[in-house]
């Protein structure tokens, strides 16, 4: 059994020349590997080490924590210590509204409450109506025109820091919330929190930072070299907020619920005292028109203070009209003069501001109409010019346009959304589908237009709901047309009348698609056509309100409306 056992075993099996050799260079590959390992991890340690403080080949621009020197269209300038960005980027970061006038060769640029203007000749600046000396003047380089930016920190409320060692320039806006911390101990300030990446600077302990944004563990900073970068919370300490953000007051709160007050220029303003206005936060009497000459004119005296009066005593802000005596043809040569001189617009515009301050007035609404069609820009530049300077005082623009779809003088003329891009409100006039002027009989603003038409300001004029106010009308038309059809008569009639118009015995029909009563009947040979105002009509109009989410409701005017109306605005507006 023994010997049999012996020579059942094996004999240890004797590896190949082939297989020592196999075994011999998987060792010499492992240990390849990790020397390589060790030398990649070695590099990598000194990689995310190496500092790269002057790597910047040209200057490099931060605005308000974001490095946007990719997207400058021109070089900045620095001469002289001045800094100089060209007109192209200031109206990509600043004021997409900057102009140039070639009438008095300068330029005209608005942020926020200011506006300025800005020569080549002379180191003067004009912010709001107040001449300030400044270092330079704006330069022309070649076909770009450059504003010295570092001397209109105020213009763009901004603070400004040039670091030549890094070649960074930083911009903070100075109504944003800016918070500073101090860092615990020395570290690298990382271009991401990835373990590998570059190191963009470096801090010392005790060095201040500025916090931009804390989220799973990091910070991302900004260092006192203008370097933006990545470093772990918790080396942070005294986290403060050195400059709070500068929160926007609004007049109104909730939905905007104006009707305006109109009488001409002629009579004086109405006797309120003693009334309310259930719900209503907003009146606009008809206080100023431009004259013959181009002049503001204002019709107030001792009513027109009164009513001022009453109308702050009951909570009522108080945003008067400006008309533009647009009924008279005349009156398009005059508007044109003001709109195509800055010289014109300033004046008039400082007569504005004089007047909202001379009358504690609370707002304006700028109500001109039958424009030049071609004097759509200037116009704007008007609104441009004007907001500035009201926003200065506290005070509301707001601005009435007709419905995108009519005549060049009467709606070709404003550009929509430029208005309800700078103005606080554009108020749209949803009346008037068929006026004076009409060839045929119809309604004065049928649902299905207002729907259609509120598309347009929204989706075609990019215009923010919030800023967009629907305006209604608490009057209707009676159309009379002869036998043969034409129109030989329109005569308009407040809501609170048009029952008393209508014959007995005549039957009203709901029309579903204009949200409206109709009514037709005979008198002669002629034909009487009602597309009638009510309290059904008017509700389904205010509805288009909560639907989009507009800023509120107007009516034209006071003094047409059935008692009913106001209870009803609130309720809905309220919804």
């Amino acid at each position: 059994m023994g010997k049999g056992r012996r020579i059942m075993e094996k004999e240890p099996k004797r590896m190949t020349r082939k297989e020592k050799g196999d075994k011999s260079k998987a060792v010499k590959i492992t240990i390849i590997t990790i020397v390589a390992l060790f030398v990649i991890f070695t590099i990598a340690m000194i990689l995310n080490n190496f500092i790269i403080l002057d790597n910047n080949e040209t200057t490099n621009l931060i605005i308000n924590n974001t490095n946007v020197t990719a997207n400058l269209k021109n070089d900045i300038l620095i001469e002289n210590d001045v800094i100089y960005l060209s007109k192209s980027d200031i109206a990509n970061f600043f004021d997409k509204h900057i102009y140039y006038d070639e009438d008095i060769n300068k330029v005209i640029t608005t942020y926020d409450e200011k506006i300025a203007e800005i020569g080549f000749d002379n180191n003067s600046i004009n912010i709001n109506g107040k001449d300030k000396q400044i270092s330079a003047p704006a330069i022309n380089k070649g076909d770009e025109v450059y504003l010295p930016i570092s001397e209109m920190s105020d213009v763009y409320d901004v603070e400004i820091q040039n670091i030549p060692e890094t070649k960074v320039i930083t911009m903070d806006s100075l109504d944003r919330e800016q918070k500073r911390a101090k860092v615990t101990k020395n570290v690298s300030v990382k271009s991401s929190s990835n373990f590998i990446s570059r190191t963009v600077d470096r801090l010392n302990k005790g060095d201040a930072v500025i916090v931009v944004s804390s989220k799973d563990g990091y910070s991302r900073i900004r260092t006192g070299n203008g370097k933006l970068g990545i470093i772990k919370t918790n080396v942070l300490e005294q986290e403060t907020i050195v400059r709070e953000e500068k929160e926007e007051q609004k007049q109104i709160e909730g939905k905007v619920n104006l009707v305006w007050d109109y009488y001409s220029e002629y009579v004086t303003a109405p006797n309120r005292s003693g009334s309310t206005i259930d719900g209503v936060n907003v009146v606009s009497p008809a206080f100023f028109y431009i004259d013959e000459e181009g002049n503001l004119e204002e019709n107030i005296g001792v009513e027109g203070q009164n009513y001022i009066t009453w109308a702050h005593n009951n909570g009522y802000k108080i945003w008067p009209m400006i008309a533009n005596a647009y009924a008279a043809r005349e009156s398009l040569d005059i508007t044109s003069n003001i709109m195509n001189s800055y010289e014109n617009r300033k004046k008039l515009i400082e007569d504005i501001i004089e007047k909202c301050e001379e009358y504690n007035l609370d707002g304006i609404n700028l109500d001109f109409e039958n424009m030049y069609a071609e004097d759509k820009d200037m116009y704007s530049r008007f609104i441009i010019e004007l907001t500035p300077r009201l926003k200065e005082k506290g005070k509301i623009l707001s601005v009435d346009v007709t419905a995108p779809d009519g005549g060049e003088t009467w709606s070709m003329c404003f550009d929509r959304h430029t208005i309800g891009d700078v103005a606080d409100y554009i108020i749209f006039m949803a009346y008037d589908q068929n006026g004076t002027s009409s060839t045929k009989p119809g309604t004065t603003a049928g649902y299905n237009w207002i729907k259609l038409n509120l598309v347009k300001f929204l989706q075609t004029e990019e215009i923010e709901p919030e800023k967009l106010i629907l305006a209604v009308p608490f009057y209707t038309r009676v159309w009379t047309t002869d036998s043969s059809g034409e129109i030989i008569g329109n005569s308009t009639i407040p809501m609170k009348d048009i029952d008393n118009a209508i014959p007995e015995g005549v039957e009203k029909t709901w029309d579903d698609e204009l949200k409206q009563n109709y009514v037709e009947y005979t008198e002669g040979q002629n034909k009487r056509q009602i597309w009638i105002e009510d309290i059904d009509s008017l509700k389904a109009k205010i509805s288009l309100i909560t639907e989009n989410n507009l800023a509120g409701v107007a009516a034209w005017e006071k003094d047409m409306e059935t008692n009913d109306v106001w209870q009803m605005f609130k309720e809905e507006l309220n919804k």
